[in-house]
């Protein structure tokens, strides 16, 4: 069994705190921290992280004992240091004090080949050293589909930030795209993940979309398990026919996750933990969604 904290909610400070809150758990104290939001490009939420999502969940890591806290992320089509500058970034560094790392500023010898069994990336992927050898990794993703083939863009398509840009063509281009999202997320394990779900991209994605609101945020520690509940609220506020067919479970890339091991086999192995009626309202649905 995993947990999912599901919390209704329109403010971002209380959804971070109420998800560490619910889960009950301190991966962070006295670790080196690397934080990987969604700055695939600096366009407003949801296309990317909200950065009071950002600024409140450093704050909160820092004041459970993080040891030092590395922000490293990849944008892609956008240059990373153009993104990074209009997210305010930097100077959100300066503030809360912790570092930056522009993945797509650092040698090849930074990466290191991974070809999980069955990979469908040609001679495997180059991923990012930095999370390969990460005491802690922590991650927020946002709630949104995607127009060019990854159908959704949850928590298993926010490791795509960790592969050599070096690679992206090859992933763009391929028929397996979705399943090759899956096996990024063969070769780590974030600590935690929040996802802010306060507007979703019911359509269209990652940059543009539909925006209608959902009100929630989705925590926990199990990648199968967010992206299976972020599909369901998807579902449930009316989306695309490729994120609305079939079994949750037979999405390709939650298909291909769950046979790589990446996390729970089944919605049978989630334990949701509420912070409201709203919220148990939600998780029904989601519930429901889940059983299709």
């Amino acid at each position: 069994m995993t947990k999912v904290a599901v919390i209704s909610t329109k403010d971002r400070v209380y959804g971070v705190n109420k998800s560490l809150e619910l889960l009950g758990i301190n991966p962070v104290k006295d670790k080196n921290v690397i934080f990987k939001p969604n700055f695939n490009t600096a366009d407003p939420f949801p296309a990317s992280s909200s950065m009071e999502t950002v600024k409140h969940f450093i704050i909160k890591l820092k004041e459970m004992g993080a040891k030092t806290i590395i922000v490293a992320e990849r944008s892609g089509p956008a240059k990373t240091a153009e993104t990074f500058k209009k997210k305010g970034l930097f100077e959100l560094a300066k503030e809360l004090d912790f570092k930056i790392v522009d993945l797509t500023d650092i040698p090849d010898e930074e990466y290191v080949i991974k070809n999980p069994e069955g990979c469908h990336w040609k001679g495997g992927f180059q991923f990012a050293k930095i999370y390969d050898e990460a005491e802690c990794i922590i991650e927020t993703c946002c709630l949104k589909t995607h127009m060019y083939g990854g159908h959704f863009t949850l928590s298993l398509k926010n490791a795509v930030g960790l592969v050599h840009k070096k690679n992206m063509s090859e992933l763009h281009s391929s028929k397996y795209q979705r399943k090759m999202i899956a096996e990024i997320n063969a070769v780590y394990k974030p600590d935690l993940v929040i996802m802010d779900g306060l507007v979703a991209f019911v359509d269209g994605g990652p940059m543009e979309g539909t925006r209608k609101e959902a009100n929630v945020f989705v925590a926990g520690t199990d990648k199968i398990a967010i992206d299976a509940v972020g599909v369901a609220i998807l579902r449930i506020l009316g989306t695309t026919l490729e994120v609305s067919k079939g079994s949750i479970f037979d999405q390709d890339q939650i298909k291909r996750a769950v046979k790589l091991g990446v996390g729970i086999t089944s919605p049978n192995e989630v334990e949701f933990i509420c912070d409201s009626k709203d919220a148990e309202k939600l998780v029904e649905q989601i519930k429901e969604k889940l059983a299709e």
